[in-house]
């Protein structure tokens, strides 16, 4: 696990293959996203590193429902007591009360699919998720905007924090993941990829400094510009 400081109180904790990001301040901290089944100690040890305690959890965010992204949210809740949030369409996926909706493979994406797929393993079941609808504040970092941007899953979402020019994406965008500045690009895997681009074309209409993805390297400059600028490479 790599702890690296985004921007200060916005910590990328690299699990592997697949980001989450920790928000904290006075009144404690928020993880966006929480890596795989498993994952649960390399994220205990992220929050000592930073000085921070179990119990300073406030609360855990899901971008959408797949299991990279939701596997260790059980555990961290059951040793935190930090809620679960969620979009609302993805919240039932979450709790286990329905599947997880299948993506629409292209052929472009097919090898990438079964690389991706292999070794992820189901999330366990969250009993008790929040749900979260386009437009909500939540009470973090001067007030974070919930942006329904469905797709990805039906009920991805990202955050929007407009004080601190922010925004987290969740698997809608990924970033380059070679570490050669490439471009930022439509993330593989959609259930409605045409959604998904009317998704990303919303997010980068907003005024943002920071984009941080669930796959690959922040963008911590004119990120609206790079956004902007993203293609759709498995289309």
């Amino acid at each position: 696990m790599d702890l690296v400081e985004v921007v200060p109180g916005l910590h990328l904790l690299r699990l592997g293959f697949v980001n989450a990001y920790l928000w904290h301040d006075e009144d404690g901290a928020t993880l966006v996203d929480t890596g795989l089944s498993g994952t649960g100690p390399a994220i205990g040890a992220a929050l000592e590193e930073l000085g921070l305690h179990r119990a300073d959890l406030r609360r855990i965010v899901l971008t959408h429902c797949h299991p990279d992204h939701s596997g260790s949210a059980a555990e961290l809740a059951a040793w935190s007591g930090a809620p679960v949030l969620a979009g609302r369409a993805d919240a039932a996926v979450v709790r286990g009360d329905v599947p997880e909706p299948p993506p629409v493979v292209t052929a472009a994406e097919q090898d990438l699919y079964a690389v991706a797929s292999a070794d992820v393993r189901p999330a366990p079941a969250v009993p008790v998720v929040d749900a979260l609808d386009e437009g909500d504040v939540l009470d973090l970092a001067g007030g974070a905007v919930v942006l329904g941007v469905p797709g990805h899953t039906p009920g991805s979402i990202a955050l929007h924090l407009p004080r601190h020019g922010v925004l987290l994406t969740g698997d809608t965008i990924a970033g380059d993941r070679s570490g050669d500045g490439g471009p930022v690009v439509l993330g593989p895997f959609n259930t409605d990829r045409t959604a998904a681009w009317a998704s990303l074309q919303r997010m980068a209409a907003l005024d943002v400094e920071v984009a941080c993805f669930g796959h690959g390297r922040p963008v911590t400059t004119s990120a609206s510009a790079v956004l902007r600028a993203a293609t759709d490479p498995f289309g």
